[in-house]
């Protein structure tokens, strides 16, 4: 796993050696960043299964103003922190549950990364949840990663959906906006 683009380009991320993690393949992050390409500059962002950090790290060097991560599994926070320091990178690290830290965080997002184990169906608890809060600032973007179809539910539409063989990248959008 490497940083694609801005200021940490090429620079690889410290990865797990346990074997049931699963980053986001490069050229699936490569072609996602070109599609977010204009959210980022100045961005808020909120990434909520951050595992080694690689979509927030990604965020920042491409010139995110804050990413606040969380992740429930201390080893991938152990990871994470490694990644922060060799990059000289400053952010808020949680450990807590999805649900938890959506009920603890505080302001918008410009972009909210949802990328949890496949083998959950969270999409609509997590909408529910950022809908509730009001988590999403207008016009912002919720990048929800999965194997499989999600439901979307109101207020939220996808404004666009790729795949990559077996992975699917949803973005979701307020409808009303």
């Amino acid at each position: 796993m490497r940083i694609i683009a801005g200021k940490h380009r090429g620079r690889v991320l410290a990865a797990f050696g346990e074997q049931d993690i699963r980053p986001t393949p490069d050229r699936v992050k490569e072609s996602l960043f070109q599609i977010l390409s204009g959210y980022l500059r100045g961005a808020r962002v909120l990434d909520l299964f951050a595992g080694s950090g690689a979509l927030g790290l990604e965020c920042l060097s491409r010139g995110a103003e804050e990413v606040i991560f969380n992740d429930s599994s201390k080893e991938s926070l152990l990871v994470l922190r490694k990644n922060l320091n060799a990059f000289g990178e400053r952010a808020e690290v949680l450990n807590m549950d999805f649900s938890s830290c959506l009920m603890r965080v505080g302001g918008t997002f410009d972009l909210i990364f949802c990328d949890p184990p496949y083998r959950l169906d969270l999409a609509e608890e997590i909408m529910g949840r950022v809908e509730e809060r009001g988590l999403l600032r207008e016009n912002g973007l919720i990048v929800y990663e999965s194997e499989r179809e999600i439901p979307v539910s109101a207020p939220f539409e996808i404004a666009d959906k790729r795949e990559y063989g077996r992975v699917k990248i949803f973005l979701l959008k307020r409808r009303d906006v």
